[in-house]
């Protein structure tokens, strides 16, 4: 693998969809996010542990987020500088921190870890889908896309995985698990040994010629990612704790989210590519439609039907990420790294007030009402979609 530098006009690799590095980082959010998908399933171990409200319980995924607050300022230092050894380590580090949090002894302790793996979240998030984003040429969809079922792959994973550890040696034998992030952080740090730090970073044009692509992209972002965020995490963050609620033991609680995860597989992996085809808007309208639906039909059936209804309610419902993800990278060319970090950072921090407001919701009419009035609201984010500036088509073609 040659050090090629990406930002030079040209350059051989300007326009070519570069698979093995695009692996390479895919590789690593695998990982990644199977260790912080432990937690949504292990919430019900938690939240009995240390005798938590769902609204503490909530709170905690939300801290995680927290963090999210930098990544535009990671994302920026990304377009100036190499910021590859986040990239790096962010899988070592994710997997100690969430490998320990059996050993918390109370809340404090638990949402400062937490908020500690927060930190580790950003400086992976923010950098990373901006570089696979430089070298997918003009298949910045399918890049995303696989970034973006990559991480979904990890979230399948993980609820299986840390349900099994929980149940075999507790929570407290999470640690066993750690040494995996560290083989991962050693592969990915071989696979870059080769590789020139200035291939992984633009030479950006001033920030403030991008501020009226930043208005006019992020606006409607803003109210598209709010609604949709209310049954993208209430069914993800929620689903264990709902069903043991309804009477799942933890395991089929947990391979239940695994289900949901693996159509968010499909649906990221090909989201990506149809809206290379047929366009972002046309993409994000169709998921939030039938994601709504399938939301009141999961709600309705019950025994070995729901599994087929969970498996296509993950893969409308988790698609439209990779969707935006590529929407940002298509309007912002000459800032990737800052624009995808404010991406993320609004994704994450609303995501955090959401995780509240649905834990108080639990709290206050039960979580199946709640699950109905997520449902509800993301229908709420047709309009933003149909506000979007129509330049992401012409971007995509040239």
């Amino acid at each position: 693998m040659t050090s090629t530098d990406l930002t030079s006009p040209s350059s051989p690799t300007k326009h070519k969809f570069e698979l093995g590095q695009v692996l390479t980082i895919v590789s690593g959010h695998f990982v990644h996010d199977t260790y912080t998908a432990f937690v949504a399933p292990l919430l019900p171990l938690i939240i009995e542990k240390l005798s938590l409200s769902l609204t503490l319980a909530g709170s905690l995924p939300s801290i995680m987020q927290l963090p999210a607050i930098f990544n535009p300022f990671i994302g920026y230092l990304a377009d100036k500088v190499s910021v590859r050894y986040f990239v790096i380590f962010a899988p070592a580090t994710t997997a100690t921190l969430i490998g320990v949090m059996g050993f918390a002894p109370n809340y404090i302790s638990l949402a400062v870890l937490f908020f500690l793996t927060g930190i580790s979240v950003a400086v992976f998030h923010a950098p990373a889908p901006a570089i696979i984003a430089r070298i997918s040429g003009k298949r910045v969809g399918l890049g995303m896309g696989l970034h973006m079922a990559a991480g979904e792959l990890g979230r399948t994973v993980g609820p299986i995985v840390g349900v099994s550890i929980a149940a075999t040696w507790g929570l407290q034998g999470l640690y066993r698990l750690i040494v995996i992030g560290w083989a991962s952080s050693l592969i990915l740090l071989w696979r870059f040994r080769t590789i020139s730090s200035r291939e992984y970073r633009q030479k950006p044009k001033s920030l403030r010629v991008a501020l009226p692509k930043l208005r006019t992209v992020f606006l409607p972002m803003l109210f598209i990612i709010l609604p949709r965020m209310f049954l993208a995490t209430c069914i993800t963050t929620f689903l264990p704790t709902f069903l043991n609620m309804e009477g799942a033991t933890l395991a089929m609680a947990g391979i239940s989210l695994s289900i949901l995860e693996a159509g968010g597989v499909l649906g990221a992996l090909s989201s990506g590519t149809v809206s290379d085809r047929v366009g972002r808007k046309p993409t994000l309208l169709v998921a939030i439609v039938l994601s709504s639906l399938l939301m009141f039909v999961f709600l309705q059936v019950e025994g070995w039907v729901a599994i087929p209804v969970l498996f296509i309610l993950g893969f409308i419902s988790l698609s439209p990420a990779s969707v935006l993800m590529a929407l940002v990278q298509d309007h912002l060319p000459d800032h990737r790294a800052t624009a995808n970090g404010l991406y993320m950072s609004m994704s994450f921090l609303l995501r955090s007030l959401v995780l509240i407001l649905l834990g108080m919701a639990g709290d206050l009419w039960g979580l199946r009402e709640t699950f109905y009035g997520s449902a509800f609201v993301a229908l709420l984010a047709i309009p933003a979609i149909l506000a979007l500036p129509n330049e992401a088509k012409r971007a995509r073609s040239s």
